[in-house]
């Protein structure tokens, strides 16, 4: 016993388990419960010990964990999370296969036309209940200068039933109303949030009336809080009966008739006795009588034939549909690949410093030996320190991941597109965080476990001994973690470079107009009584105040705005024996002066393009490349398809423009043929229009101005402003993330390398002081021992870096669709990626070399 206490006192401040507790006392659950929480205890005790290595790798894990975490939160918020409904499994959609191909006007995710979901409806076997829904963007609310844009949802009246929502306030739609062709105003369905944020969440609101496109409607209920509409991360503020389209929307434009028009989504419950597959194989049968009953007469034969070919099927409904999944899904599964790595990289730095502390700790581990306690026990309680870590860098992970998600979320949101998603935890959330930390704790708290756990007590307790681990084989496991690290380094910092300079890409396409300094008014004439004879005087009128501003350079209408998300319009049409499609948009005089794009050859649109002149159209360059092989094209002809409201027409060009963009700033250019305004056909007259403004200064500026310029012409216009060049700003969100982000964690995946290298280079050095001593006492100069450590730090980053940029090759072809104007084996991007971690590596290990240089070889020879 004397020799015990010997032993004891050797560590002051050690608590030793009496042998007896080595283990737990039983075999059952309360025993191994009470073994785990004395390690647990332990643990903690032991932590406290040691603030500085506790706050660091609570710290770090946190940042790993709640970067994991938060792009997981979004993931599943956008892909993986049900509509919040009765059984959502059950739910399935009906879609076309591969799309509509283009044909006529797409809006919104959804596929399909009003015909077609009525033809779906009445001859559909394999679903209980069937709904369509849809979205035209924002109708107007209110009246006069308190009049606003909301935004709407279409239901069919089955929708509430199919989906099991039931009323939070009120009743929901009725469902024999869907058996008329117009319903008329039955009433209107509140969003909670809408009912809570207009009416204060008062009971009175059943019952009042609120003003939509000018018609007072009934309000007859409010939906539940959880009920969102079905299109994720985009709310409603109130819902309409299918029915009642024709009220609400002009009667010009006829949705309801339109087999051009492809906006509706389609969702029904699956019967009990029907799979998903039975379910397509059922559509897949009624497709050729659906196809055949919603034909239009305006395609030509080749459209006709492949309409013809057409076939629906069915697919899962449960998450509801969102452009945020097509258009995120991919960047945030490769952002949580980019945070995983991240957090190995913590998880290699914490291995290096729990290998650096167990060196300190080899004495209490041999004196722990030598009393009884079992190499197991040494594990378990070791681990036990790496899971408390772990946990704690989980709770605080969650918290980071909490702030960082909403904020990602409200980087994304515009004014005209706020997003908004469902962040609350739920199990998934809680079981990928779970699973991270369990994963954390055993990579970098295993090997130290079982390192420590091998130290024999007659070595370690020798005095002036280094134990069995202070040999040169002790730093290998040390070395591949550093070699990992800068390996996944140079992955992370090619794919911020490319994500980087992809953005930069963007950001310097010329669309081929003009973007700053342009506003653009959206101008809803719901509430003016205007016929099609008369529209023509009325908008030239608009123009005319708006002219008079003296900000305003140039002014000009036009039913198409470039690098605007929305409707657009596509027809077919030949040329001699050239037939394809074609983008069109009609524009007024000036359009081309205002938005600067250059003639190339030809003339504008002036006073003689009338409603009852010959038609005649400004094609821009890819079109005559299409179509005209390239020739001159002033003064040749060609014709338009018919489609439903817009007839057959032959154009004569008289003028060539410069190509511009269209759709998105990635896509090549399209044909594109320019038509006057006058010449809009009559009966496809829409109930609003776009203004383009150029100003001498600031866009913002002139909103104002205008707003009163438009009500002297007339008080019922409504109007919503957009600047021009912020909008094309927001089209680039995603990029902007991607970019913003990768750079982000590349950044940080390189500095957790370099401070991991730095310290494994510091501690071979105080490990290897009495070699040094002996180098520097025998005559080694300073530079001489500056080279021997700076060696080992050139093999590690050789290595690392050849590994590393083998593994970016592989890694980056994942995100070749991702990228703009580059390849993912852009050698730029590889040889900068690995020249900026071999020159900051070499920075980060000459700080210790120079240090040991300027050892004291007396005082490192020093017997310890």
């Amino acid at each position: 016993m004397k020799e015990h206490g010997m032993h004891r006192s050797a560590v002051p401040g050690l608590k030793l388990p009496e042998p007896s507790q080595e283990g737990p006392r039983t075999g059952d659950g309360a025993g191994i419960l009470a073994s785990t929480l004395q390690d647990v205890r332990f643990a903690l005790r032991t932590l406290g010990k040691s603030w500085g290595f506790t706050s660091t790798a609570i710290l770090i894990l946190a940042l790993g964990i709640g970067a994991n975490t938060a792009i997981f939160q979004l993931l599943d918020a956008v892909r993986l999370r049900s509509l919040p409904v009765a059984h959502p499994q059950q739910l399935a959609t009906v879609e076309i296969k591969g799309g509509n191909h283009s044909f006529g006007i797409r809006h919104n995710e959804a596929l399909l036309t009003y015909p077609q979901w009525d033809e779906i409806r009445r001859h559909q076997e394999a679903f209980s209940d069937i709904f369509a829904w849809g979205t035209l963007g924002t109708l107007g609310l209110g009246e006069g200068a308190h009049r606003k844009r909301a935004r709407e949802l279409w239901l069919s009246s089955q929708a509430f039933s199919t989906l099991g929502v039931a009323p939070f306030r009120g009743r929901l739609f009725e469902e024999e109303e869907d058996e008329r062709a117009n319903c008329g105003t039955p009433g209107v369905v509140l969003s909670y949030a809408f009912w809570q944020n207009e009416f204060g969440g008062l009971n009175s609101a059943i019952g009042s009336k609120l003003v939509i496109q000018d018609i007072p409607t009934e309000v007859i209920g409010v939906a539940p809080p959880s009920f969102f509409g079905l299109e994720i991360g985009r709310q409603f503020d109130f819902a309409l009966p299918l029915c009642a389209l024709p009220t609400y929307v002009s009667p010009r434009i006829n949705f309801p008739a339109r087999r051009d028009f492809f906006w509706l989504g389609v969702i029904g419950r699956l019967k009990p006795d029907y799979s998903l597959e039975q379910a397509s194989s059922q559509l897949s049968s009624i497709s050729p009588g659906i196809m055949e009953a919603t034909l239009s007469p305006s395609y030509s034969a080749s459209a006709l034939a492949d309409y013809r070919k057409f076939r629906l099927a069915a697919y899962p409904g449960g998450t509801g549909l969102s452009s945020l999944r097509r258009t995120y899904d991919a960047p945030l599964r490769l952002l949580l690949g980019t945070t995983g790595l991240v957090l190995l990289i913590a998880c290699a730095n914490l291995a290096n410093l729990t290998l650096a502390r167990a060196s300190t700790r080899e004495r209490e581990m041999a004196v722990r030996l030598a009393v009884g306690a079992s190499r197991w026990r040494l594990i378990r309680e070791l681990l036990s320190e790496s899971l408390v870590l772990a946990a704690a860098g989980g709770i605080l992970g969650i918290a980071l991941a909490a702030v960082f998600s909403r904020s990602l979320v409200r980087f994304l949101s515009t004014e005209t597109d706020v997003i908004r998603l469902d962040l609350s935890m739920d199990w998934r959330l809680l079981a990928f965080t779970g699973t991270v930390c369990i994963l954390t704790c055993v990579i970098f708290g295993l090997v130290p476990a079982l390192r420590s756990s091998r130290t024999e007590p007659g070595v370690a307790l020798k005095g002036g001994s280094r134990g069995t681990t202070a040999g040169r084989e002790r730093f290998s496991f040390q070395r591949s973690l550093i070699v990992s690290q800068i390996a996944v380094s140079v992955v992370l910092l090619v794919g911020a470079l490319l994500f980087v300079r992809s953005f930069w890409n963007l950001m310097a396409v010329d669309p081929g107009f003009r973007e700053k300094d342009i506003l653009i008014a959206r101008i809803g004439l719901q509430g003016v009584q205007l016929s099609a004879e008369a529209s023509p005087t009325f908008v030239q009128n608009l123009l005319d105040h708006v002219r008079t501003i003296r900000q305003v350079e140039s002014a000009a209408t036009s039913t198409h705005i470039p690098l605007f998300p929305g409707l657009f319009w596509n027809l077919g049409v030949r040329v001699n024996a050239a037939e394809g499609s074609s983008k069109f948009t009609w524009v007024s005089p000036s359009y081309f002066r205002t938005m600067d794009i250059p003639l190339l050859a030809g003339r504008d649109f002036d006073d003689r393009d009338t409603r009852t002149s010959p038609p005649v159209a400004v094609v821009n360059e890819a079109f005559v490349q299409r179509f005209l092989g390239g020739v001159d094209a002033l003064g040749k002809v060609f014709r338009s398809n018919e489609e439903p409201n817009y007839p057959e027409a032959t154009y004569q060009i008289v003028g060539v423009i410069r190509d511009t963009k269209y759709e998105e700033l990635r896509d090549p250019t399209p044909p594109m043929v320019f038509v006057p305004a006058s010449q809009f056909p009559a009966r496809a007259k829409d109930y609003f229009l776009f203004i383009i403004i150029r100003s001498s200064s600031a866009a913002s500026a002139l909103i104002p101005a205008i707003r009163e310029k438009l009500s002297e012409v007339n008080p019922e216009i409504s109007v919503d402003f957009q600047i021009f060049q912020t909008q094309i700003q927001n089209g680039l969100a995603r990029e902007r993330m991607m970019a913003l982000l990768s750079a982000f964690f590349g950044a940080l995946a390189a500095l957790l390398a370099m401070i991991g290298l730095y310290g494994v280079i510091s501690y071979i050095v105080a490990m290897r002081k009495n070699e040094i001593g002996i180098r520097m006492a025998l005559g080694a100069s300073r530079q001489t021992i500056i080279g021997v450590i700076l060696r080992q730090t050139a093999f590690l980053l050789a290595t690392g870096v050849t590994l590393g940029v083998v593994l970016a090759l592989a890694a980056t072809r994942g995100a070749a669709s991702l990228l703009f104007g580059l390849q993912p084996n852009d050698p730029l991007a590889l040889i900068s990626a690995a020249g900026f971690l071999i020159v900051v590596a070499l920075v980060a290990s000459y700080v210790p070399a120079w240090r040991a240089s300027r050892l004291d070889p007396s005082i490192a020879l020093r017997y310890e």
